[in-house]
């Protein structure tokens, strides 16, 4: 069994990933920015550390044998966060860092992308042995945006969007697999099970919640929505998740078996 660090341990991902190394018999690292919200398990340790400064990384990577970075900030700083792991990690003499990236980063033009793609080279020319993954969108990902747009009595939907949805627990299983075996470069892509127009997934989303709303076509100008539409975001040849995002509705609306 190892010691695994996992950035982002409090997030969405975060949170899953460190269970599943728990459960695997690991001891785990949990770094996030505030102090952790886990109930005590044996074999977890938690430390509050806010890579955009990186106070505290030195002491919490003492003695990992692999590092998972989760963390991320759709308002920016990725990429000297990234420097200062990279940093740290070399310091320390960790010999594996695993990262969780995108499908698409290298050809779909959004800013946040670029920034994980810039994250996706900082590792690969740290001279760190690396594991990068690209992954589709979450399901949870695309249930905040449809009940986001549900707030109004009118539902936008994107026109010519297709999204691959994925469940965070079959990529958190992923990452730990990944994470306890040698360093591996550039795994093959991670997709959800079906490829989805947005149109299907507002639909059940919305039959999901028992709501009802006026779906209005949106199309959306520019380089970013055009390669989206041209289904950059998805990986249809590494439909390697299994949960459905039905499934995955009816597990949250209790109508479905718990995992």
């Amino acid at each position: 069994m190892a010691t695994i660090l996992v950035t982002g341990g409090t997030g969405t991902l975060g949170r899953a990933l460190v269970d599943r190394l728990l459960d695997d018999g690991h001891d785990v690292r949990s770094l996030s920015r505030r102090p952790h919200t886990f109930a005590e398990r044996p074999r977890l340790r938690a430390f509050a550390v806010d890579l955009r400064d990186g106070t505290g990384l030195d002491d919490a990577m003492a003695g990992v044998d692999a590092i998972v970075h989760c963390a991320t900030s759709p308002t920016g700083g990725d990429t000297e966060a990234a420097g200062r792991l990279v940093a740290a990690a070399k310091a320390a003499g960790v010999p594996h860092l695993v990262y969780i990236s995108i499908v698409g980063v290298d050809r779909i033009p959004l800013g946040y992308y670029r920034a994980k793609l810039a994250v996706e080279r900082t590792i690969e020319d740290s001279g760190l042995g690396w594991t990068v993954l690209r992954t589709t969108q979450f399901h949870n990902l695309v249930l905040g945006l449809v009940k986001t747009g549900a707030r109004s009595p009118v539902l936008p939907v994107l026109t010519g969007v297709r999204l691959q949805p994925v469940d965070v627990r079959e990529v958190a299983d992923r990452l730990a697999e990944l994470a306890a075996g040698e360093p591996a470069g550039r795994v093959p892509d991670m997709g959800g099970p079906e490829v989805l127009d947005f149109k299907e997934l507002a639909q059940a989303t919305l039959e999901a919640g028992g709501r009802r709303r006026l779906l209005m076509p949106l199309w959306l100008p520019g380089s970013t929505f055009a390669a989206v539409r041209r289904g950059e975001n998805l990986t249809p040849e590494h439909a390697d998740g299994r949960r459905t995002y039905a499934e995955f509705l009816a597990e949250r609306t209790g109508t479905g078996p718990a995992r």
